[in-house]
């Protein structure tokens, strides 16, 4: 550093002293310049009007004059003496001075009397820098002579030498200013930072700071290596934990699934081959902020789940680009490596109009089979427009996924939920030599309710083209083998859950989706949950002893009215706990164009300011709603204070909210009332399992989970998340691509085999 330091100081000396010079230089000579103008200008003046008397005296052959005329300019600052020739160059006067230095006249003169005009020009006189101007003298019609106006110019040498001087001098104070200047910039902007930085690096390296988080302003000078340094400390404390965790797990004969393990895991299975993932929603999102724009992460399991998967595959992800600022960030083939902090797979944007957006996602998918799907009583919507759509953009995807999959051999695609039952079968009519799954994360009704879409058949044939079919539960995949055998020409194995349809058989299997679960949080609350319980509801305006929460969108199937229902049923039943018990409803307003959920908006709010007007009184109040967006960071604080979280759901594929409340509950405290028409119902037992419709028995579940034991209340917990910590996400992706990687893919090949074989004995 010091070294560094050294080199830093010399270099702004001689950079300095460079500018300096190059600066005085031209200084100068602008001075000089101006000061020679400003002699010329005078001297030309004092030769016009003197020339007058001159040639006056010289016409009337007056010497005498002429002598006192020349004489009297003798003595004037810097004017060095006059000088009168005649035509022939004889001296006809010249000042004392002057005398034996001009007893011939200067070339500038003998020019003047040659040219007839005035002329000047500077010059050396002796050891003297002189000015000399030269008018030509006229009478009688003719040239009389010549007048030379010497003016001594050696004061703008002194000048120049001065600005020298002085730029010299104000040079070297600037170096030493610079100098000290540059030595506490380095001290506190660059040696601070650098020293600080190495500290926290070696206590990383020898894992006495895994948490340590970079202070970027600390390195705001090292913008660029800021962010570097920060992705390396993140890298380099996920692996140190990672390895920690995977040590304990082994010291104790247990094994869980980190992201590292399935990226091994899953790259042992695809070899050289390469993921492929199609969404509707996009893993990173480019959103306009004022003139520049900011990368969002969508709080997905799917993201956490699968990204570690393409990173370890280089693979690519097809998905909806609709972010205001997506398409300034893509090339010219609308792809964009990611992560942004360190890129090692590609996110291939697909861009749809506002009518393809319209009928396909809100129409078709989410007034169509999203209601379909679920047993929640709102009647499904099929429009032919919608549908026309919804074939069209699951063509668009396809293509596109075409074009990516374009020369790569063995490739493994995994389509995501229902907004795209068409692109299985799209896939393997151009490419039977992928590997395709596609996972529902909704129910899957029974035939008879399913039977109600108009287009049926072509949605169970598009899903069909798939290799490998995953649900979350057992019972949804039982509802969609029944369905394919009633609705399609198939051979249904029951044995095997497979369905062969021409020649191709489709695995149909349950993977339970989950959320990353971690044994230690990544945040640590610095305070108890019931200290940080307090200040949440001190920041909300409410006084309460209990805090119930629920976290969904504002969807007709998560039963947020009937959650309200029976909050208003405990408190009539246990008047007691009017004044001390208060419920967090976190909803975020969700498919706004759609009707139904516009009007189920309207609904929630009056539902909670009824209850509210009913029971409020004075700092407390039963039900606070906070209808708006919450990152996963926002909601944390909520799951680790509340005593109990609320997950109703009328019809549900599993319920993340539920995994998300037991992975967040470190302390092993909390209770959870679960809905049992959630798939969550089935890995989570130890939930205090209630039918939403029935809203006394959600009620009393409410009163037995504030009235729970804690012993009891550990132990549920502790079993809870014993179970999530063995069947995290990773694993649910594990497992997934594992399924679909050990396939076999021959069975249209071994069919068409043994037609052509039978075929060739019938012959003979």
């Amino acid at each position: 550093m010091r070294l560094l330091s050294a080199r830093l100081i010399i270099s702004l000396i001689i950079g300095v002293t460079l500018v300096s010079l190059c600066s005085s230089y031209y200084e100068v000579l602008v001075q000089k310049r101006g000061l020679r103008r400003d002699v010329q200008r005078s001297d030309a003046m004092l030769g016009d009007s003197l020339a007058r008397n001159v040639e006056r005296d010289l016409e009337k052959n007056a010497l005498q004059t002429l002598h006192r005329t020349v004489q009297r300019y003798a003595n004037r600052e810097n004017l060095a003496g006059l000088a009168v020739y005649s035509p022939e160059g004889n001296v006809i006067e010249v000042t004392a001075a002057l005398a034996p230095l001009m007893n011939t006249p200067p070339a500038v003169a003998s020019q003047a009397v040659r040219d007839d005009r005035d002329a000047d020009a500077f010059q050396k006189l002796g050891t003297t820098s002189v000015h000399i101007v030269a008018v030509p003298l006229h009478g009688q019609g003719k040239v009389l002579g010549v007048l030379a106006i010497v003016h001594d110019v050696s004061y703008i040498r002194a000048q120049s030498l001065r600005i020298w001087r002085e730029t010299f001098l104000s040079a070297l104070a600037h170096v030493v200013l610079i100098a000290l200047i540059t030595l506490l910039i380095v001290r506190w902007s660059i040696e601070g930072p650098i020293a600080r930085t190495a500290h926290w690096m070696r206590a990383l390296r020898t894992g006495r700071a895994a948490s340590t988080r970079i202070k970027v302003p600390d390195l705001d000078l090292f913008r660029p290596l800021a962010r570097e340094v920060a992705t390396f400390a993140e890298s380099l404390t996920t692996a140190r934990s990672a390895a920690e965790t995977e040590a304990r797990l082994r010291e104790e004969g247990q094994s869980q699934w980190t992201a590292d393990r399935l990226a091994v895991h899953v790259r042992a299975r695809l070899q050289d081959g390469r993921l492929f993932v199609v969404s509707n929603r996009e893993p990173y999102r480019h959103i306009r902020k004022g003139r520049s724009w900011e990368v969002t992460v969508p709080p997905s399991g799917l993201v956490t789940a699968l990204e570690p998967v393409l990173c370890a595959c280089d693979g690519t992800w097809v998905a909806h680009g609709n972010g205001d600022a997506d398409l300034e960030t893509v090339d010219q083939h609308d792809r964009l490596r990611v992560p942004p902090e360190d890129p090692r797979y590609t996110l291939r944007r697909v861009w749809l109009t506002k009518e393809e957006e319209q009928g396909y996602y809100y129409g078709f998918a989410n007034e169509g089979l999203w209601p379909l799907c679920h047993i929640a009583h709102t009647r499904p919507i099929f429009r032919a427009d919608d549908w026309s759509h919804y074939q069209a953009v699951n063509r668009k995807f396809a293509d596109a996924l075409l074009e990516e999959m374009e020369g790569t051999e063995r490739p493994v695609v995994l389509v995501q939920d229902y907004h795209f039952a068409l692109v299985p079968r799209m896939i393997k009519q151009k490419r039977p030599d992928a590997r395709v799954a596609i996972f529902w994360h909704i129910p899957w009704p029974n035939p008879e309710a399913f039977s109600i879409c108009p287009w049926q058949r072509e949605l169970v044939d598009g899903l069909l083209g798939a290799d490998l079919i995953g649900f979350h539960v057992q019972s949804h995949c039982n509802n969609f083998l029944q369905t394919a055998d009633r609705i399609v020409e198939s051979r249904i194995d029951w044995e095997h859950f497979s369905i062969q349809r021409h020649d191709h058989v489709t695995s149909v299997r349950p993977f339970p989706i989950s959320v990353d679960f971690t044994e230690l949080p990544s945040e640590p609350a610095d305070q108890p949950a019931f200290v940080e319980r307090s200040g949440l509801l001190k920041t909300l305006g409410v006084e309460a002893a209990f805090l119930g929460v629920g976290v969904d969108r504002l969807d007709y199937t998560k039963g947020i009215l009937e959650r309200f229902l029976a909050i208003e049923r405990f408190l009539e039943k246990y008047p007691k706990y009017q004044g001390q018990f208060s419920f967090v409803q976190i909803g975020a307003p969700s498919r706004t164009h759609i009707k139904r959920y516009h009007d189920l908006q309207a609904e929630v709010e009056a539902e909670a300011e009824r209850i509210n007007w009913r029971y409020q009184k004075d700092d407390w109040k039963p039900i606070v709603l906070l209808n708006r967006q919450h990152s996963h960071k926002e909601i944390q604080p909520y799951y680790r204070a509340a005593d109990l979280c609320l997950v109703t759901s009328l019809h549900d594929g599993m319920n993340l909210v539920a995994k998300e409340f037991i992975a967040a509950r470190h302390d092993e405290r909390g209770v959870l009332v679960l809905s049992i028409f959630t798939g969550a119902a089935r890995e989570l037992r130890d939930a205090l399992q209630v039918n939403p419709y029935d809203i006394d028995q959600t009620a009393e579940a409410i009163r037995a989970a504030l009235e729970m034991e804690p012993e009891e209340k550990q132990a549920r917990m502790q079993r809870m998340r014993r179970s999530l910590r063995e069947h995290n996400v990773y694993f649910w992706a594990g497992s997934l691509v594992a399924e679909l990687c050990e396939l076999r893919l021959d069975t249209r090949e071994l069919g068409n085999e043994a037609s052509r074989r039978g075929a060739s004995v019938g012959v003979r």
